[in-house]
């Protein structure tokens, strides 16, 4: 299957650092402020962010390498740290067979004592046919111990598969993820299923989200990379549409926390884009996001990845340059998140942009 014919092919990167410093946001969905203060990018050259708040005190970091080719890890106290932290590979790609190429968008999750990493990957002999894989570790700490392959998640089709994320609700665990579902016209929609245990699917699966609106279907018709947060009576499910160049943006699904999120009637999806490029900031293509907690506790942070320029020589996905960054996210009086722009890079004194290109 080329490039062009696959329903999944998508786009990603070329270079940048710089501090981009940050300002004040609610809490964790109620009232109050806390002073916070990052510097972005976060981490250069790493698109598909995750970062996990353990509950040992530090924070884990895996995300897309752009060489496509093994699952990084970095630990920190602070989410500042992780910029200078130390990356170690936990795992590599197969130089033959399944897993073998296109390791792709990495999370990490801490379940039951357990440490899993899900991520999509294709063989070695066809970097097309991408379906989902978790890896599990039962060590207490995830850079040591053994990471042992689980296998591929099964799920209604053997089709183009990426982005999962799991999530708890009222004592189920959930999975949600992107698939080509067969007959759409499309490259990916979002799905939802309930788990047996972390590697395996149990009962039916929704489709919650599909390419309708004009800015999900900009150079390829794309819904992916859903990340969830809960607050404020309400689930809420980011997820990311279009090609991965500067038209990249991110949505938003809503659920009543007292509904079942196994209908598709429960969930409510927005017309327009919740996270777009943003011409006065200079950043483009914002998106592949998750959520986490600063070191107060209280205040949510957004996790995202952007590139600092619009042109793009040649393929998309050859170019290195989505870096992670972050910044506070914000909640509006009705509840609902306030994502508002991408925030301007803050040029270190001295320093040089690696978005050079």
């Amino acid at each position: 299957m080329s490039r062009s014919e696959d329903p999944g092919h998508r786009s990603v990167r070329k270079e940048a650092p710089a501090a981009g410093a940050l300002t004040t946001v609610s809490a964790a969905g109620e009232a109050g402020a806390a002073d916070t203060s990052y510097a972005n990018p976060l981490v250069a050259h790493r698109a598909d962010p995750h970062i996990h708040r353990h509950t040992d005190g530090n924070y884990y970091f895996t995300a897309t390498a752009p060489e496509y080719d093994r699952i990084i890890l970095r630990r920190s106290r602070t989410l500042r740290g992780l910029t200078g932290a130390p990356e170690s590979v936990i795992w590599k790609r197969h130089t033959s067979g399944d897993m073998g190429a296109h390791i792709w968008a990495p999370e990490i999750h801490h379940i039951d004592g357990t440490w899993y990493i899900y991520f999509a990957a294709a063989p070695a002999e066809d970097e097309w046919k991408i379906r989902i894989w978790v890896l599990e570790n039962v060590s207490a700490d995830p850079f040591e111990g053994t990471w042992t392959e689980k296998g591929q998640i099964t799920t209604a089709w053997d089709t183009f598969s990426l982005d999962a994320t799991t999530f708890t609700h009222r004592g189920t665990r959930y999975l949600a993820w992107a698939q080509h579902e067969p007959g759409m016209d499309n490259n990916t929609g979002v799905f939802l299923s309930a788990m047996a245990n972390p590697w395996t699917l149990t009962g039916p699966q929704i489709r919650l989200t599909t390419p309708e609106y004009d800015w999900e279907c900009i150079g390829h018709k794309v819904n992916e990379g859903p990340s969830v947060i809960q607050r404020n009576g309400r689930v809420f499910m980011t997820y990311s549409a279009s090609a991965t160049d500067h038209h990249y943006c991110l949505g938003l699904l809503t659920a009543d926390a007292d509904s079942d999120l196994m209908d598709p009637a429960s969930w409510t999806k927005s017309p327009t884009p919740v996270f777009t490029s943003d011409e006065t900031t200079k950043q483009y293509g914002p998106g592949h996001n998750c959520f986490t907690v600063a070191e107060d506790g209280r205040t949510d942070v957004l996790v995202y990845h952007a590139r600092q320029y619009k042109e793009i020589t040649g393929e998309p996905l050859d170019d290195p340059n989505r870096h992670t960054r972050i910044q506070p996210l914000g909640w509006n009086a009705d509840g609902t998140p306030d994502f508002g722009v991408p925030l301007a890079d803050t040029p270190v004194h001295g320093a040089t942009s690696p978005a050079t290109h």
